[in-house]
């Protein structure tokens, strides 16, 4: 299993993909999407600077747009307390989920479901946005976004459709740092309790395990922890996430 300092950096290099504005150094990164969606916008962390240093010059970066402060394992002790003392609200606290990828769950596909890789980014942003909150006006600049995508690894995108070609479920795999993390794992809301985010996820694991990957991270909202506990996934880690 690789490290969390591992998972933590390959989450990093994910978001920074999505950044086009200042990213600073290793003490305060942060990306600046321009999807005006707070997960798509925010600090990755904060080493070696005060809470009140880090708000000053995270402001001035970010000006303008939603984002979040994603308080981990790879922030300095004390960060999160720091920052709601300065007038900070907790949006949730998130686990840091991993799983051997041999010894993660078989999962079957559920009828009427085929999973594959997709390009269509018209069709498989709107449907993630969904499930995430996106707002309509802000999934053009997400496709946009996505066409774009950069960072230090290789995305996967998988799509799952109906036989009459709707898209009914999600899952971003990041490959990085030797590892796989997933992201916009979800299924349409009328479609829910079928297995079908199950079945992404262990289709993910296995294409990301044909790439060379051992592992698999993620971090799991309340609504997933279940599933992902019931593949093999267990908690290494938090993340708390502040905003302003």
């Amino acid at each position: 299993m690789e490290s969390l300092d591992t998972v933590l950096a390959a989450h990093r290099a994910y978001l920074l993909g999505w950044n086009i504005g200042v990213a600073g150094g290793p003490d305060l990164p942060t990306y600046r999407s321009e999807v005006p969606h707070a997960t798509l916008n925010g600090v990755l962390r904060v080493a070696g600077r005060t809470p009140r240093d880090a708000l000053v010059e995270a402001r001035q970066r970010l000006h303008g747009v939603p984002r979040v402060w994603w308080v981990g394992p790879d922030s300095d002790a004390g960060t999160a307390d720091g920052l709601l003392s300065l007038g900070a609200a907790e949006m949730a606290r998130l686990p840091i989920m991993t799983v051997a990828i041999d010894a993660a769950a078989e999962v079957a596909t559920p009828a009427g479901l085929r999973i594959t890789e997709t390009t269509d980014l018209d069709t498989f942003v709107p449907a993630y946005a969904r499930v995430s909150g996106i707002a309509a006006g802000g999934v053009a600049a997400t496709i946009e976004r996505e066409k774009a995508f950069t960072g230090d690894g290789t995305v996967l995108r998988l799509a799952g459709r109906l036989d009459d070609g709707q898209v009914v479920g999600t899952a971003v795999a990041w490959l990085s740092h030797g590892l796989v993390t997933l992201y916009f794992v979800g299924t349409q809301p009328e479609h829910r309790r079928r297995g079908i985010g199950a079945a992404l996820t262990r289709a993910a694991l296995d294409l990301a395990s044909e790439r060379g990957a051992r592992a698999a991270a993620l971090t799991s909202s309340p609504i997933g922890e279940p599933v992902y506990r019931r593949l093999g996934f267990r908690p290494v880690g938090e993340f708390r996430i502040l905003t302003f």
